[in-house]
């Protein structure tokens, strides 16, 4: 008989064995046209976990409730509802940030990662499950995001976070801040997790042998 996943797997599985980016490569305009700085990359995976978490529950809330046949169209309105409030947020927060994400703030609510797990996952599970699910994916897409981001602005502008990190004698690449270093860096860190998924496998098939 088939064992349902514990609450813990539900929200691990976002981080590593399901991630977003690095597994499933799914919402990579944001992941590429954002991530030109830690803080950026940062500030756009949080809004995003903000937005998946939130419309999860909500979903799953009403999951027999909203008939099937305006499914699709109620899920966009609710995630369009969280991201109207997120929009407003980083506004009222930081004026140089909203204008640095642009629209892709807005483009949050046709980020086909979010409407998938409002409709593969948490119109299917309860509110407790769902949730640990957007949790899991937002946070995930969230250290993705960060892992591009610091990536480029380090080799881009010899910083993180805006601080200077690596010497003055360092000459920035400037092509890690360009469009062109997104797909550079996310090739780079696809083919890294690829390469530990591999060995583990491999490690695993040779300890099955042994035994």
């Amino acid at each position: 008989m088939k064992t349902e996943p514990s609450a813990a797997d539900e929200f691990v599985k976002g981080l590593w064995r399901e991630n977003p980016v690095f597994v499933q490569v799914l919402g990579m305009c944001p992941v590429l046209a954002v991530s030109n700085t830690a803080m950026n990359a940062l500030a756009m995976g949080l809004a995003t976990t903000f937005v998946m978490f939130m419309s999860n529950t909500l979903v799953a809330t009403l999951r027999h409730v909203i008939p099937k046949q305006v499914r699709i169209a109620t899920y966009i309105l609710i995630i369009a509802t969280f991201v109207t409030i997120v929009d407003y947020a980083i506004e009222a927060i930081s004026l140089e940030l909203h204008a640095a994400l642009g629209a892709f703030i807005a483009l949050i609510v046709v980020n086909c990662l979010i409407l998938g797990r409002a409709e593969a996952f948490a119109s299917k599970h309860t509110v407790p499950r769902a949730m640990l699910d957007g949790l899991g994916m937002g946070v995930g897409f969230t250290f993705a995001l960060f892992c591009l981001g610091a990536v480029r602005e380090l080799l881009g502008n010899g910083s993180l976070f805006g601080v200077a990190v690596l010497p003055a004698a360092f000459e920035p690449w400037i092509v890690m801040i360009l469009p062109g270093g997104g797909f550079f860096t996310l090739a780079a860190w696809l083919l890294f997790i690829n390469y530990l998924k591999r060995r583990d496998a491999e490690r695993a098939a040779l300890a099955e042998a042994a035994r």
